[in-house]
C-alpha cells in the first residue's frame, strides 16, 4: 500500500485531512476549527509522504515529525498521523485501539469541554448559572471545566483586574499582576460556582495562561477548601510557544490544588522535564497538537511512571477529535482522570458520520467501541453537502445524481 494523495478541506468550520492510498483505503483526521490557517503547510508534508507506506506510521512520522512546532503549528502533523492509524486500522480491520495496544477500558470519563453557556457581565450569579447549566446538561458530567482569572473574558468583563492596562482580543492575551479585588472575585465566583454544582461533582478551573507565580500561589491557596479539580494553564499554556518548568515547580509545591498544563506542547520531549521534575500534577496534551495519537500514549505512560495525572486536552468543530481522543483514551494507563469532550458546532455533523452511540455520553462516560479505524464512516451525500466551495475533488466519490 502505498500514499497517493493528501487533501484538505473544510467541511463546516473544520479542516478536514485525507490520506489517500492506492489500495482505495483513506484516512481521515481533523484539525481543531481555530487554526486552518496550518492547512496551508500541506504541501511540504505530501511531498515527504507521497509513495510511503501509511501502515507503517512511525516510518512516515519520522520524515515529518521535526517540521512541526508547539500550537498550532504541530496540528497538521498531528492530523496527518491520526490519519495513518485510520488508514492501518481499517486495512487490518480492527480500531485503532487494538494498533496501540489494545483497550484497557470500556468507557471512558469525559468533562463538559465544548457545553458552555454565556457568562453574561462575569458576576459570581453568572457562574453559578453556568454551572447550573452544565450540572442540568444530559450527559452527568461528574467533572466540570470552566474558565477564571486570565482564561477567557473575565478580566476585560471586570473592573480593576491587572495592575497594567488590558488587552483587547482573543486567545487569552492577558498576563501580569492581579490586584487585590480580581483576587476577591475569582475566589467569589469559584465559591458561587461550587455552590451550585453541589459536592458530588468537582470543579476544574482554566486559568491562564498569563499569571505570576506569587499570585497564583495566593488565589490557589484560596481556593483549596473548594476541592478543585486542577488548575490549568495558570502561568503558560493555550497558544504560549513555551514552558516555564520552574515557575510551575514553584507553584505546585506550594499549593494543595493539582496544577495543570501541556495542551500546546509538541512531542514527548517538551513534556520530558516538565514530568520528570513534577512540576505540575496533571498534564493535558491535545492528540491534535502533541503529535498524534502514539505520541499522546508514550507521554501518559511516561507520567505514570511519575505518578502525573492524564487529562487530555480536546477541541474541535466536528466529531473526528472526538473519534480520535476516544481511541487512544482507551489505551492509557491508570492516571487517566478524563478528557474534554468536543461537542460538534453543527448540529448536522451528527447526520454526516456513523459510528457514535446516541447518546455519545451517558453518566459523563463514552463507550469503546469496536469499529475498524477511528470507528466511523461517513454518509458521503450529507457529507459532501457541507464542502466548502471549491473543494469538490475532496472526496471524490461517485455519488448519485440529486
Amino acid at each position: 500500500m502505498r500514499i497517493v494523495d493528501i487533501r484538505c478541506a473544510r467541511i463546516g468550520r473544520s479542516p478536514i485531512i485525507r490520506v489517500l492510498t492506492d489500495e482505495g483505503i483513506d484516512g481521515f483526521a481533523e484539525i481543531e476549527y481555530s487554526k486552518p490557517y496550518v492547512a496551508d503547510t500541506l504541501p511540504v508534508y505530501r511531498r515527504l509522504l507521497l509513495g510511503a507506506d501509511p501502515t507503517e506510521v512511525e516510518r512516515c512520522m519520522l520524515r515529518i515529525r521535526r517540521m512541526g512546532a508547539s500550537k498550532p503549528w504541530g496540528a497538521i502533523v498531528s492530523a496527518i498521523e491520526i490519519a495513518l492509524w485510520d488508514i492501518a486500522g481499517r486495512a487490518l480491520d480492527v480500531p485503532v485501539h487494538r494498533l496501540l495496544g489494545g483497550k484497557v477500558r470500556d468507557r471512558i470519563r469525559v468533562y463538559n469541554g465544548g457545553i458552555r453557556t454565556d457568562l453574561g457581565t462575569h458576576t459570581p450569579e453568572d457562574y453559578a448559572a453556568s454551572m447550573a447549566y452544565m450540572a442540568a446538561s444530559p450527559e452527568g458530567f461528574s467533572i466540570l471545566k470552566e474558565g477564571v482569572g486570565l482564561h477567557g473574558f473575565m478580566a476585560p468583563n471586570t473592573p480593576d483586574f491587572l495592575y497594567g492596562d488590558l488587552r483587547e482580543g482573543p486567545l487569552h492575551p492577558n498576563r501580569g499582576f492581579i490586584t487585590p479585588s480580581a483576587v476577591s472575585h475569582i475566589v467569589d465566583c469559584v465559591a458561587a460556582m461550587k455552590d451550585a454544582i453541589g459536592p458530588t461533582r468537582r470543579l476544574a478551573l482554566d486559568m491562564g495562561p498569563g499569571w505570576v507565580v506569587s499570585d497564583a500561589i495566593t488565589v490557589l491557596r484560596a481556593l483549596e477548601p473548594f476541592d478543585i479539580a486542577w488548575a490549568e494553564d495558570v502561568l503558560t499554556g493555550d497558544f504560549v510557544p513555551w514552558n516555564d518548568v520552574a515557575g510551575y515547580r514553584e507553584l505546585t509545591s506550594s499549593v494543595a490544588v493539582p496544577t495543570h498544563t501541556g495542551e500546546q506542547l509538541y512531542l514527548r520531549q517538551n513534556f520530558r522535564e516538565l514530568i520528570e521534575q513534577r512540576a505540575v500534577r496533571v498534564i493535558g496534551p491535545d492528540p491534535g497538537d502533541v503529535g498524534g495519537l502514539a505520541e499522546l500514549k508514550w507521554i501518559a505512560e511516561f507520567a505514570d511512571l511519575y505518578g502525573v495525572g492524564m487529562a487530555p486536552h480536546g477541541v474541535s468543530s466536528g466529531l473526528l477529535g472526538l473519534a480520535a481522543l476516544i481511541q487512544v483514551s482507551a489505551t492509557l494507563p491508570d492516571n487517566l482522570i478524563a478528557f474534554e469532550y468536543p461537542l460538534a458546532q453543527d448540529p448536522w455533523w451528527y447526520d454526516i458520520l456513523d459510528g457514535f452511540d446516541s447518546p455519545i455520553v451517558v453518566d459523563g462516560f463514552v463507550r469503546v467501541g469496536d469499529r475498524p479505524g477511528l470507528g466511523f464512516e461517513w454518509d458521503r451525500v450529507a457529507a459532501a453537502r457541507h464542502l466548502e466551495p471549491g473543494a469538490e475533488d475532496f472526496f471524490d466519490w461517485n455519488l448519485p445524481e440529486d
